[in-house]
């Protein structure tokens, strides 16, 4: 299996041997678990709550107005809309379309999804709108003329490709894009930028800025704020490692010299550095300002708006013009707080909103470029896993804090409890997790257990209407594992797990499941495990490490071959993360724990149970993790008769679905698969919940 593939025919994503295969698995998984009786309701009721339009339409500021994008029942590929905030404070805002995404894909027969735009300040009146087909990741750019709403004839266009543009003026953009043989990296995205002027050829834009083949990307942008402007760039030499610079005027790139593995944001006068290592005496996890100007001199002064403890880490921080609003958890739990400087030096601090215990709090826009009290503008949201969003505006240094929205709980949380409890893994380590469900529940319940654990990625408490519906209501209890290799303490937990040492986070995970049965929460038959991308690696391992410990797996839009994964589209980018398999020495733990690599015959025997069912989900349009992962693991427990199931849907891209139809059914496929495995009768339950089951 290391050199020898028998199934590398799967890897040709639209190869016609291979499309033969995907409709056969879709049609054996889609006959069994459409048939179950309580297949209907589910799809119906997920569907339900995507496209309820009570829910928060979050927006951004933009002059004027502000604007959002929304999809429901009508508009299932979307509108792109604006409102006033004296409209938006009502109850039913009354909403302008800018651009319906909807009748753009009628009108030209291609199933456009909407991902984003980038507008053009301070006049707000052009938009360079990004599209994608079916959900991938790469896009098509339009120039769009927000006021008559209308793409501008003869404007800046771009063919599809995982494209980077930035305006610099009305006639010039910065471009990363494929133009050609060597625009791109080793992992798809852009290895040049361009400086392109309207109404010339892309090919014959001179190339401002540059990196080398191996990087991941490299991408410029222009930062128009009055007496600050700049030009900026900066190459990503791998996921971790980045160099940043300011262009001159004269063309030369000027290096900012902060460390290259920490996170740097550039705001007005500020240059502020996240460290993920330690740097001028000062621990990894700690925010520093500097004079940007006075940095790039050489002068290295600053202060310290935040120093991590073993508890509490930085998340996260946004600006407004004159402000920062820190986000931070303390042993995963969310707080905000306000930072404004002083002009003597110093910066005050104080918190922002209140956010309830076991509850995520994040800033969902700011609008610092804008003008008077618009540029101190704080939306920001608050919810938990049974606490439905709340939607609040301040402006920062007033004080004041206005609630504007609130989200209906579209499930009932009558009896439902959240409680924290903490692991300990096999090196000793405590690992926090959240459980939610029935408080006094008597007798092991079917529950569902959601890790992921990379990429500094953290889990934190969120309110899912889906969940709710789909496994809550119906008797199931919801475990989220804050394992290493994520973000919940900072940069040390994310190393932690990195490369050679990611068994940590396998590790942590089997432990929380441990946990749970040790506690009378569960019992192993009646534990699922649920991930994506890197989760879906996750639980990929568990499958083939701890079979007795699950009585079914998903893996959605997986990585789970891990000899491979940095030839498949955008793996490349990910080797600073798990280890490059051309390197022996990676390639041996890389092995160890590839789950295609680890699949043997009676698999789940040795531990002393069989192998657990295994449903893989993906998409033929996803261009980041090849489908490729989820096909041949797939193929090969077939090959090894081991009990698998296989959904992959045609559009999607890596999130697995374009709309909320495509959602929904998603959503039902995996939730039939988990009751069908789970529960005591082997069927969809129905509202109301499932009696305790017998350990099996």
């Amino acid at each position: 299996m290391e050199d020898d593939d028998p199934y590398l025919w799967l890897e040709e994503i639209e190869g016609d041997a291979a499309l033969t295969w995907v409709r056969e698995r879709n049609a054996e998984t889609v006959a069994e678990l459409t048939a179950d009786p309580g297949f209907e309701a589910l799809r119906r009721e997920v569907r339900e709550v995507l496209g309820d339009s009570a829910r928060i339409p979050y927006v951004v500021r933009r002059g004027t107005h502000l604007y959002n994008f929304w999809r429901d029942t009508t508009h299932l590929r979307g509108l792109w809309r604006r409102t006033t905030l004296e409209e938006y404070r009502t109850s039913d805002p009354r909403w302008e379309t800018v651009l319906d995404v909807d009748a753009l894909a009628d009108e030209e027969g291609v199933p456009w999804t909407w991902a984003g735009a980038s507008v053009l300040r301070p006049e707000h009146r052009r938009a360079l709108v990004r599209l994608s087909r079916d959900g991938a990741d790469a896009t098509v750019v339009r120039e769009y003329d927000m006021d008559r709403g209308a793409f501008v004839e003869d404007g800046f266009r771009l063919p599809e490709a995982k494209n980077s543009v930035s305006w610099i003026d009305e006639d010039h953009l910065f471009v990363g894009t494929d133009a050609g043989p060597g625009d791109l990296t080793a992992s798809g995205y852009p290895r040049t930028v361009r400086r392109w002027r309207r109404g010339t050829p892309l090919e014959a834009a001179p190339v401002v800025f540059e990196g080398s083949h191996e990087d991941v990307s490299v991408r410029a942008w222009h930062d128009p704020t009055p007496g600050f402007e700049r030009d900026l760039a900066v190459r990503s030499r791998d996921f971790w490692h980045s160099e940043r610079f300011l262009l001159s005027p004269d063309g030369t790139a000027v290096r900012i010299e902060a460390p290259d593995d920490a996170l740097v944001g550039v705001r007005r006068q500020w240059l502020l550095v996240t460290l993920r290592s330690p740097w001028l005496e000062r621990p990894a996890g700690a925010l520093l300002a500097f004079d940007f100007e006075a940095f790039v001199q050489g002068e290295r002064s600053h202060e310290v708006l935040f120093t991590p403890d073993e508890r509490t880490v930085l998340e996260g921080y946004a600006t407004t013009r004159d402000h920062l609003v820190l986000e931070t958890l303390t042993d995963v739990s969310s707080r905000l707080h306000l930072l404004t400087p002083s002009g003597s030096g110093g910066w005050s601090r104080r918190p922002l909103g209140e956010v309830p215990a076991l509850s995520a709090a994040g800033v969902t826009a700011t609008s610092p470029a804008e003008d008077g009290e618009n540029a101190e503008e704080v939306y920001f949201s608050v919810s938990g896993f049974l606490q439905a969003a709340t939607l609040c505006r301040t402006v920062a240094g007033e004080g004041d804090v206005e609630t504007l929205k609130r989200a209906p709980s579209r499930f009932s949380t009558e009896g439902l409890l959240v409680r924290q409890h903490f692991a300990v893994s096999a090196d000793g380590t405590r690992v926090p997790y959240f459980v939610v469900g029935q408080e006094g529940q008597e007798g092991a319940a079917p529950a569902l257990l959601y890790g992921y654990g990379g990429f500094e990625v953290s889990l934190t408490p969120f309110h899912s209407a889906v969940t709710g519906r789909a496994w809550l209501e119906r008797g199931g209890t919801y475990v989220i594992a804050n394992i290493r290799g994520g973000g919940e303490y900072g940069p040390d937990w994310h190393q932690a797990a990195l490369g050679a040492d990611r068994d940590r986070a396998f590790d942590d995970f089997a432990a929380v499941a441990r946990d749970l049965v040790l506690r009378g929460v569960t019992t192993p038959g009646r534990l699922g495990i649920c991930g994506g991308s890197n989760g879906g690696l996750l639980t990929g391992v568990m499958l083939t490490r701890h079979p007795d410990l699950f009585g079914a797996v998903v893996a959605e839009v997986p990585l789970l071959d891990m000899l491979r994964f940095h030839r498949l589209l955008a793996g490349a980018s990910w080797v600073a993360e798990y280890g490059d398999p051309e390197d022996p020495r990676d390639r041996t733990h890389l092995l160890r724990w590839s789950p295609y690599h680890n699949l043997r015959p009676g698999a789940g025997q040795e531990a002393g149970g069989a192998c657990p069912p295994l449903l893989l989900t993906t998409s033929t349009r996803d261009d980041r993790v090849h489908p490729g992962h989820a096909r041949k693991m797939a193929a090969r427990m077939r090959e090894l008769g081991l009990p698998v199931h296989y959904y992959e849907n045609t559009g999607g891209g890596h999130a697995g679905a374009a709309d909320h139809e495509q959602a929904a059914y998603v959503e039902a496929v995996v939730h039939t698969f988990l009751w069908r495995n789970l529960s005591d009768d082997g069927r969809v339950p129905a509202k109301g919940g499932t009696k305790p089951a017998k350990p099996r």
